[in-house]
């Protein structure tokens, strides 16, 4: 029998001052080569056992483990960090917290450095890594100023450039658009490394949510071979094949948060097998559509801002002072230098939810963070009333030290008295009263800074990718949350890859390509709207392409989407 890549055997994991273990009881042996998918909902303990197999828990986080742990036949309670780092390459759910060096090329380099690969062949191995990445385009790029999704693949090139035994991943396509998904995908299953082939492809441990876009055309099949289910107190609830986990426990794991691929959530909701090709499963959808789910686009009321010509992005730094000679001739009509989205005419509501949609380095971050007034415009007229940004990482807007403290943070006493108790039962954050804001889970950091913005009550809420690594219970609420902010008033713009999620909230949507606003308009007639999908890069799910197929404007594909959400996370 050959050795395997990672062994557990009843793990369990205690955090101080933790209701709970984190983990309890977890087993799985892991062959080299061998793809295992690790499911669970949010504060189920999945970045925790990512932790436990790199040996940060508990030689880094201080907690009390339990049980065996082996990587690649080695104890982790017994080996160091640099003996762990020869087998492992791990993507981070916080892809920016990983990349440290200041081009992506060094980026690259620095691992083959630290294990003395001859200076002749670090280049060819960087540029091959990142070729499978599908960012051989970044090579030359400042890691400063890659957006979410380019750090995201960068990150990846990373883990594959050294050939790992074991390659972890946690949400490695949280920030992707499609076509980054798609090279993201094909990277992982074609195996990594630019070594000597001498070994099979690395064990791969993923952690993902977006499970459906995964999986690709191939539905569950397209998924890795072998899953792992936890319950949301961090024991495993089915272990095996994954089309027979998904399965035998699809409404079970769709009622405890889960994202699930299309099929075995339609089975989870319908009780019907085949997916969208079921007579049956079609009747339900179509049903839905004509239901009492909420309606779609409401009235909108005021304007909260106007922008005008705007050309958003970072303002080069010249050099030294320079004027331009009377006789030059001058310069062409153009976007300002440094800008990445030019002469945008943009007006917002109270009352509307709009979403952002573009590839990855478009500008839409780019784009909320001026609107938000933290980046001067490089052209053009604002004229924006208060807003309130929720930043992609939410780390980033932490200023307290416990989550209530955190809500609190600037209101004024009365004012906090009747906002936090109410914020922190409506986003679920009660039993985390007490906790430090950074050692929450991902998706209870991103709960906790929606909330705390919230709390201001400002008409204008810019949040930028706002359901990023959420399980499917958690999404849900944080699109209900939003959509009930702009029923209160509140004009909410927020970016997303989630088109699932955009339709099943937005108003209205702006697609952003070519360094310009390509479309402004209502969300389903944007949406089928194919020359502007092929030239922006975006794909629609095929639920989002089936519902809007076979639903009419009066029928908006929204009330559907909200009752299937609904079945199981009302």
């Amino acid at each position: 029998m050959s050795t395997p890549a990672l062994a557990l055997d009843d793990v369990t994991v205690r955090f101080a001052r933790w209701p709970r273990p984190a983990l309890q009881g977890v087993g799985v042996r892991l062959d080299p080569g061998e793809h295992l998918v690790v499911l669970g909902p949010s504060g189920s303990g999945k970045s925790t056992l990512l932790g436990v197999l790199t040996g940060a828990v508990p030689h880094a986080v201080h907690a009390e483990l339990t049980g065996q742990v082996a990587l690649a036949g080695g104890a982790t309670a017994a080996t160091g960090v640099v003996e762990r780092s020869r087998h492992l390459g791990v993507v981070a759910q916080d892809p920016g917290a990983a990349v440290c060096l200041p081009s992506v090329e060094a980026e690259l380099a620095l691992p083959l450095e630290n294990r003395a690969v001859p200076p002749s062949a670090i280049g060819p191995r960087v540029a091959a890594a990142l070729a499978r990445a599908g960012v051989a385009h970044l090579q030359d790029r400042a890691t400063t100023t890659l957006s979410g999704g380019e750090l995201q693949r960068v990150a990846l090139a990373a883990a594959l450039v050294t050939d790992p035994a074991l390659l972890l991943l946690d949400e490695p396509t949280s920030m992707l658009d499609p076509a980054a998904l798609a090279a993201v995908r094909g990277a992982v299953r074609s195996g990594a490394g630019t070594g000597d082939g001498a070994r099979p492809g690395p064990a791969v441990v993923l952690v993902e949510h977006r499970l459906d876009e995964w999986a690709g055309p191939e539905g569950v099949a397209g998924l890795p071979a072998r899953a792992l289910a936890l319950d949301a107190d961090g024991r495993v609830l089915a272990g095996g094949p994954t089309a027979t986990v998904l399965h035998a426990h699809a409404a079970e794991l769709h009622a405890a948060g889960c994202w699930l691929p299309l099929e075995a959530e339609l089975l989870a909701v319908t009780g019907h097998h085949g997916g969208l090709g079921n007579p049956a499963v079609q009747a339900w959808l179509t049903a839905a559509s004509g239901s009492d789910a909420p309606p779609g686009p409401r009235d909108q009321g005021d304007e909260v801002l106007v922008a005008r010509g705007l050309a958003v992005g970072r303002r080069a730094t010249r050099r030294r002072p320079w004027r331009r000679r009377r006789d030059a001739p001058t310069p062409p009509p153009g976007p300002p230098p440094g800008a990445v989205l030019n002469d945008v005419d943009l007006v917002l509501r109270r009352g509307e939810v709009v979403a952002v949609l573009g590839a990855n380095g478009v500008g839409k971050s780019t784009l909320l963070l001026t609107l938000a007034g933290l980046l001067p415009p490089l052209a053009g007229t604002l004229d924006a009333a208060p807003a309130g940004l929720v930043p992609q990482d939410p780390e980033h807007g932490f200023v307290a030290h416990t989550v209530t403290r955190e809500l609190a943070h600037g209101l004024p006493p009365d004012r906090a008295a009747v906002a936090v108790p109410e914020r922190l039962r409506r986003h679920r954050l009660e039993h985390l009263a007490d906790a430090d804001p950074f050692r929450l889970s991902g998706g209870e950091k991103r709960r906790l800074a929606l909330a705390a913005m919230l709390a201001h009550g400002r008409p204008l809420l810019l949040a930028d990718e706002p359901t990023l690594g959420l399980d499917h219970r958690d999404t849900t609420a944080t699109l209900t949350t939003l959509r009930a902010a702009a029923d209160e008033g509140t004009a909410v713009v927020l970016t997303s890859h989630d088109l699932r999620s955009v339709v099943a909230v937005a108003d209205r949507v702006l697609v952003l390509a070519d360094g310009r606003l390509l479309a402004d308009g209502p969300t389903a007639a944007v949406l089928r709207d194919r020359s502007v999908l092929a030239r922006a890069g975006l794909a629609l799910p095929p639920l989002v392409a089936w519902l809007l197929a076979h639903t009419t404007d009066g029928e908006t594909p929204a009330r559907t989407l909200r009752r299937l959400d609904g079945e199981h996370h009302a």
